[in-house]
């Protein structure tokens, strides 16, 4: 194997975005860390294409965090996708569960920020890199009954927004992909505690909401720019999604 190929580390690898993601950049020669707490949806991705290894990583984790980096030790990284996260509630603000809205902000922001600090250091050693912070619409506008998830996600905004001024100067690039309504096997039964029909409900008459595999292609691009272009807010939605609230259905 060619020691000038690219590496990336992908976070939350086990499904949806992440396990797209690993796979469209593994498709296009770059090696990868897939890292997630569920290894045997790992092995079953790295399976799919030899440029993919496994490992296990809880971003909540930070001595799960230590022992990634060590495990990689030495190796230069050239990508860093902070896709791990999720929503875990649909309550209103004052229904809401505190103790969800702590889990909410571990993942989604302080995940993004443990692996951060733990990668962007050896970047900056090694005189390039680009980081890639998966927020969402979600992180631009607020909505009714997306309390923790909104808040965390302008958070996780807020993290890559001041993470590119503190590091102008340097060759890192800091990318925010922040997605719109995205159909995939997990997100939105998570959401609604394991409710499948619930779940179903949020894309029911919804034609062609986007796929992981879009969010994967859009990322995979914004990361093949010449490294004097960074994107550093990509919005993308389905045609049938103007906006937050306004999602065009059939027979609506």
């Amino acid at each position: 194997m060619s020691t000038l190929r690219k590496v990336a580390v992908v976070t939350g690898a086990s499904s949806g975005i992440g396990a797209a993601t690993a796979l469209r950049l593994a498709q296009n020669g770059y090696r990868v860390f897939a890292a997630a707490r569920r290894f045997e949806r790992l092995e079953e991705l790295a399976g799919r294409n030899e440029n993919i290894e496994a490992y296990v990583l809880d971003v909540t984790d930070q001595s799960s965090v230590d022992a990634f980096v060590q495990s990689i030790g030495g190796i230069e990284i050239d990508l860093l996708v902070n896709n791990a996260g999720g929503a875990f509630d649909s309550s209103l603000i004052l229904d809401s569960d505190p103790e969800i809205w702590m889990k909410s902000f571990d993942v989604n922001v302080l995940g993004s920020l443990r692996m951060t600090k733990a990668i962007a250091p050896l970047m900056i050693q090694a005189g390039k890199g680009h980081i890639v912070v998966l927020t969402s619409t979600a992180g631009h506008v607020a909505y009714e009954n997306g309390g923790s998830y909104v808040a965390a996600k302008f958070a996780q905004r807020s993290l890559a927004n001041t993470l590119r001024l503190e590091l102008n100067g340097t060759p890192i690039r800091i990318s925010e992909i922040a997605p719109g309504m995205v159909k995939t096997d997990e997100f939105a039964v998570v959401r609604n505690s394991g409710d499948t029909v619930k779940a179903a409900k949020v894309y029911e008459g919804v034609d062609h909401p986007l796929t992981a595999e879009d969010i994967a292609e859009c990322i995979y691009w914004t990361v093949s720019l010449p490294s004097h272009v960074n994107i550093d807010s990509m919005t993308i939605r389905p045609v049938a999604q103007a906006a937050n609230h306004k999602v065009h259905r059939t027979g609506k």
